[in-house]
């Protein structure tokens, strides 16, 4: 982990710990573009289901002009610490964002930051993926 991979989860828990209250938000997530901003997203959570952190980080990324992006993390609420992606976050990550890196637990307390493609090993690749079969 870089520094500013390690300032992107200070920031994440900063997030969780301070706007994700009650049932509805329990997961904050920031996204860092390449050229070094960072976009923040909660989950919304609805009985009928809801868009997790992740998911709301890339589009507001897009809403602030924001496409190019290099990594992303996610961090629970009441102290969870940084959570790995679901697998609808992760096929979306990789689909819409295939070069992005993703924080997640290590083990022992410890972080790591890893291509998605780690995360999803023989994926589905969509059409947009998919390499020119000419």
């Amino acid at each position: 982990m870089t520094p500013e991979d390690t300032e992107l989860v200070a920031a994440a828990r900063e997030l969780a710990r301070t706007r994700c209250r009650g049932e509805d938000h329990t997961v904050a997530a920031l996204v860092r573009a390449r050229d070094g901003r960072t976009v923040p997203g909660v989950n919304v959570y609805h009985f009928t289901g809801g868009p997790c952190a992740e998911l709301v980080a890339l589009g507001a990324a897009v809403a602030a002009g924001v496409a190019e992006l290099d990594t992303i993390v996610a961090a629970g609420d009441a102290g969870r610490g940084v959570l790995p992606p679901c697998g609808r976050c992760r096929q979306v990550l990789l689909d819409l964002h295939p070069d992005i890196r993703v924080i997640v637990p290590a083990g022992g307390g410890l972080l790591r930051t890893v291509p998605v493609t780690e995360l999803l090993p023989t994926s589905y690749a969509g059409p947009a993926l998919r390499p020119d079969s000419g």
